[in-house]
């Protein structure tokens, strides 16, 4: 299956009207994941990895006791339960599957249930396998940076919070597909997830080259100063709505700085907090954003970004839990983004996550 998403051009072209921020300009490329049955050759978000049968599987070593929030499901269960409602919407862009498939997800969610019905010890008390989250081909996404000779990027969490931020431990993996000759063919799943935002849906990618301009927290006080003047966003004839006129800085950030969504590369989602710069452990470089997993493709805020192809979809609206907006089915936070940040010297130096 091959498929597009395009991005609409920016209301107002930022160097025009504040040509001090060229130089600020970043390349970053929209994933746009959307519902499909990616294989182990495909990039892909959710999906199966292209893993050597050789190499153990990696695990989460950290204690996960149960929570309090009564959720315990495994990942096949939130999987049939998503289809499920799908179905019972004529969810078009919901997740679906073949006979088949929804047969071997029943027999996965009843084998471990029965696991977990058991009583104590819990299994997810043991080391936790960890569920695919991201798999990036430097094919399909020229603006990776990978060490040596590698060409994939692999990207996998633990679908428990994790003290003391609350949130998935994630692993980065690089490695080169041509060395891969045996692929690990069922690779282990968690007994349950923590969340069920937490369970990534596999997602087919559509990568989209941008180009972004810093969140306006990210701008030096003189130039958010200035992105803050009416004045100047008239003087440049910016046809942009009188409402903004006491907020030049929403129309800034939600319209003509960094996109919303899955991404890589570009400028960080500031908001949850102000700018927080992550240096390297080893060697004190300032890390830079690697990948961006959104909770949201797009909110009221920045519709702007909403690609032509789902413009149908974003106007009709889906009931809760449904929406376009939200392919991957991923929530982390409160409708957040995690922002993973790699060195820029050695991406094989250890990276490091927050929560925005």
């Amino acid at each position: 299956m091959v498929f597009v998403r395009t991005t609409p051009p920016r209301p107002v072209e930022v160097t025009a009207v504040f040509p001090e921020l060229a130089p600020l300009a970043r390349p970053a490329i929209r994933l746009h994941p959307r519902p499909g049955s990616p294989s182990v050759g495909d990039s892909s978000v959710g999906g199966p990895l292209l893993w050597p049968a050789e190499e153990p599987w990696p695990h989460c070593e950290d204690s996960h006791l149960h929570g309090d929030s009564g959720f315990r499901e495994s990942p096949a269960e939130v999987r049939l339960g998503r289809h499920s409602r799908a179905q019972r919407y004529e969810d078009p862009y919901g997740p679906s599957f073949t006979p088949e498939e929804e047969a071997a997800l029943r027999q996965k969610a009843e084998r471990l249930a029965e696991r977990l019905d058991a009583g104590p010890p819990w299994p997810a008390e043991c080391p936790v396998p960890l569920l695919p989250v991201a798999q990036l081909y430097l094919r399909d996404v020229p603006l990776l940076q990978p060490p040596g000779e590698a060409d994939l990027l692999q990207v996998l969490w633990c679908p428990y919070d994790h003290e003391p931020d609350w949130k998935p431990a994630t692993a980065v993996f690089w490695r080169s597909a041509a060395s891969v000759v045996d692929v690990l063919a069922t690779p282990p799943e968690p007994y349950e997830a923590n969340y069920s935002g937490y369970v990534p849906e596999p997602c087919l990618l559509a990568p989209e080259a941008i180009t972004e301009y810093p969140n306006s927290f990210d701008l030096s006080p003189e130039s958010r100063q200035v992105v803050g003047h009416w004045s100047r966003w008239q003087a440049a004839g910016a046809d942009v709505d009188s409402s903004y006129a006491e907020y030049p800085v929403e129309f800034y950030d939600g319209n003509l700085a960094d996109a919303p969504g899955w991404k890589v590369g570009g400028w960080p989602p500031w908001g949850r907090t102000d700018p927080y710069r992550r240096y390297c452990t080893v060697c004190d470089a300032q890390m830079v954003p690697l990948l961006t997993i959104a909770s949201f493709e797009w909110d009221s805020s920045t519709h702007g970004w909403v690609p032509y192809e789902d413009r149908a979809a974003y106007a009709a609206g889906r009931p809760a839990g449904l929406s376009p907006a939200q392919p991957t089915r991923v929530e982390v936070g409160s409708t957040d983004n995690m922002q993973l940040y790699v060195c820029p010297a050695s991406p094989e130096h250890p990276h490091t996550d927050l929560i925005q």
